[in-house]
């Protein structure tokens, strides 16, 4: 098969330059590409990575004028500077017995124990002062015949008698304390059915 056409012509714009479609590259030296902006930049700020003219300082000057701006700013008159102390007001309806019994059974106990405690104190304190040899020599005086020396007051109040009798005391003051309490409780929660309860106001601390 031979080729009927003949010499096809060359065109010599499409052998120097660029094809159709292409863009001939800008003169002058490269640098980033910065895309057109809506807004303008505030004060002395850049535009188009370029700095304005006649705007001295450029993003140094923009942002000196802002901080002049809220140096300038005053504070509204109206304002109020003492808080407010805000208040909630509530009403106790019920007490859970069971929980009444537990906080009074532990209060007691601890109760128990301070009284043991001190009443050891105690002891020590006056038997150092010598107040039951006083008094008891005075008590032996008073009861004693030619028969008898009289009641012996130290004997009496000595210290391993006194430490039973107030663990004695304490023990009964646990079991009547925490039944009172657990009482006082059904107590409440009938009357706070009638009456509404007892109201408290409670106070934000300022």
């Amino acid at each position: 098969m031979t080729d009927t056409r003949g010499p096809q012509p060359q065109y010599e714009g499409y052998a120097t330059g660029p094809l159709p479609g292409e863009r001939e590259p800008a003169p002058g030296p490269s640098g980033p590409y910065h895309p057109p902006q809506a807004y303008q930049a505030p004060g002395g700020g850049t535009e188009g990575g370029q700095q304005r003219p006649g705007q001295g300082g450029g993003t140094l000057g923009g942002a000196q004028g802002v901080g002049g701006a809220q140096a300038t700013r005053k504070p509204r008159t109206g304002a109020r500077t003492t808080p407010r102390t805000r208040k909630a007001r509530l009403r106790v309806a019920k007490a859970d017995p069971w929980s009444v019994m537990k906080v009074s059974f532990l209060l007691s106990i601890a109760l128990g124990i301070c009284t043991v405690v001190a009443s050891a104190v105690l002891w020590m304190v006056m038997d150092a002062m010598g107040v039951f040899e006083t008094v008891g020599g005075t008590i032996s005086e008073a009861t004693g015949s030619n028969e008898s020396n009289g009641f012996d007051l130290q004997s009496f109040l000595s210290l391993p008698r006194v430490l039973i009798f107030t663990s004695v005391i304490a023990v009964i003051d646990v079991v009547l304390a925490t039944a009172l309490a657990t009482l006082g409780a059904f107590i409440y929660n009938l009357s706070a059915g009638f009456v509404g309860g007892v109201e408290l106001t409670l106070a934000e601390d300022e």
